[in-house]
């Protein structure tokens, strides 16, 4: 395994296989599946390992038949094999002409001009195909714009501005509402979903009804179902006493570090349903009357 194409062969079988693990697994958006999945990543050196393998193979047993060639055999091996590599060679240099349509060095005496500046001559040399050809493709893009934007008024930069904005926002929006981990105190919203509560009543009963109780009716904490809160109520409040604790010395602990913000979310919503409680034996009121201000 030591010519060109040989190397070329692995990389693109390599390069297939990549491509049709990420087109055949399902994975969230920005994400790879070689990186996701782990045994994508095993499958790919799996396929790396068998692209080597028969590239060493190949190489191996053409070795041996060149072994069993006579000096003669090898001589017209070497002839074919240089062959090939004139007549790659020959195929290159066509392609840059065709492309450049310069003239060898040999030829120059054909375009040289009569301008002569102390010894200097100048070369009519022809444009590049490929520069004319991008310039006749801005032509009629300029063409195409002009009509579109300047003749029939397609639509005007201040309107495609507006619009790309507009689906920025969406596109922010929908991403806000599916990150867990960038709810902070600032945008945190109430979670009506059942599924969400229920989620919340799962954590608030494995982490909080030591002092709260299950119905919320207080016992080392304050009672959660009156109306009265120390630190204040409303889900911002009650989020932000979650995520950074009580107050200092004779508070809750904070939970910021055991929790994902989405976990606190759903447990402060979880929280804030228990007013709807009307324990038999509630703890009395502690702190002030709170109200949503508008």
């Amino acid at each position: 395994m030591k010519s060109f194409a040989s190397y070329l062969r692995v990389f693109v079988l390599v390069a297939i296989a990549v491509a049709g693990t990420e087109y055949l697994m399902e994975t969230e958006p920005g994400q790879w599946a070689v990186l996701e999945y782990p045994f994508a990543g095993v499958f790919i050196g799996i396929v790396l390992i068998f692209a080597i393998a028969v590239e060493a193979s190949i190489a191996s047993l053409r070795n041996v038949l060149y072994q069993s060639l006579s000096d003669e055999g090898k001589e017209r091996y070497h002839a074919s094999e240089q062959a090939k590599v004139s007549k790659l060679e020959e195929k290159w240099d066509s392609l840059m002409q065709s492309m450049t349509k310069s003239k060898e060095i040999e030829e120059e005496h054909e375009i040289i001009l009569d301008h002569d500046y102390d010894g200097i001559k100048e070369l009519d040399n022809r444009l590049p195909p490929w520069w004319l050809y991008s310039f006749y493709a801005t032509i009629i893009f300029g063409v195409i714009y002009l009509v579109r934007f300047h003749v029939v008024g397609d639509y005007t930069q201040a309107e495609e501005y507006e619009r790309e904005v507009a689906m920025a926002q969406e596109e922010i929006e929908a991403y806000l509402a599916t990150a867990e981990d960038i709810i902070n105190v600032d945008n945190v919203s109430f979670l009506e979903d059942s599924s969400d509560l229920k989620k919340g009543e799962k954590i608030y009963t494995a982490n909080c009804v030591a002092c709260h109780r299950a119905d919320g009716g207080g016992g080392i904490g304050p009672n959660l179902t009156d109306e009265y809160w120390i630190l204040g109520g409303g889900i911002k409040n009650v989020f932000k006493t979650i995520s950074e604790g009580g107050r200092p010395g004779k508070g809750m602990v904070a939970w910021k570090s055991d929790l994902s913000a989405k976990e606190m979310q759903q447990v402060a919503s979880y929280v804030l349903t228990l007013q709807e409680n009307d324990p038999a034996d509630g703890k009395a009121p502690e702190g002030d009357v709170w109200e949503e201000e508008e």
